[in-house]
């Protein structure tokens, strides 16, 4: 990410997994094993800030889920802002069937996605949901059959990459804050980076195009 973020041509970053079987294979469970109190707490912390690194980018990052995204996969693809996914998908929180809970933030951005009772069904149960089941409860935003997956995706990431780059970035950030906070602190943030943005030359140049019916060159500034 520190390396993407370097790039400023870049704007939108595409996750999906090698081949169909796997979105993220998961943890590894011998790993797991050896862990005590400590090696769990350490464990959870950095997978915690790992994925907590996606949501404070500047980026924006799209999981294009294929095969299993279970446990671990499960929680890289909700911290990713946008999941798409094949018809093959399988998302799940299976970690009590191990004696464990999800420690990467799955019991946090699961009921912010779907709701309280949806998140502890699966979550207390382990039971995986199929692709369409999981687009029906707002877990994944697009379901595409396998082959035309990674296609969908560039298509979105072209499609976001076009907008405003300071635009996108104020969007995700006032987003995200706006689900910390309550909503009238969240209302405030939103006013305080929307006279920021007209403050810019992009704002300009993308209410000038409009008007004069033309497509806008945003530069970033």
């Amino acid at each position: 990410m520190n390396e993407l973020e370097a790039e400023e041509t870049v704007r939108v970053v595409i996750f999906t997994g090698a081949g169909s079987k796997a979105f993220i294979a998961g943890a590894d469970i011998g790993e797991l094993k050896e862990c005590d109190a400590a090696g769990g707490l350490a464990t959870a912390r950095r997978g915690q800030k790992v994925f907590s690194r996606l949501e404070t980018s500047r980026l924006v990052t799209i999981a294009a889920v294929n095969g299993f995204a279970l446990g671990g996969g499960c929680e890289f693809a909700m911290a990713c802002d946008i999941r798409l996914a094949s018809e093959n998908a399988l998302f799940g929180q299976p970690e009590v069937n191990l004696g464990i809970i999800p420690g990467y933030g799955g019991t946090q951005r699961l009921p912010r996605l779907v709701g309280k009772g949806k998140a502890l069904q699966m979550i207390l149960t382990g039971d995986a949901l199929k692709a369409d089941a999981a687009k029906a409860c707002g877990l994944v935003d697009e379901v595409y059959p396998q082959e035309e997956l990674l296609d969908k995706a560039k298509k979105m990431a072209g499609k976001i990459a076009a907008k405003g780059p300071l635009a996108i970035i104020a969007a995700k950030k006032s987003v995200y804050t706006g689900l910390s906070v309550d909503p009238w602190t969240g209302m405030e943030y939103e006013a305080t980076r929307f006279g920021l943005i007209c403050a810019t030359r992009d704002k300009d140049e993308g209410l000038g195009a409009f008007l004069e019916k033309r497509r806008p060159d945003f530069q970033g500034k």
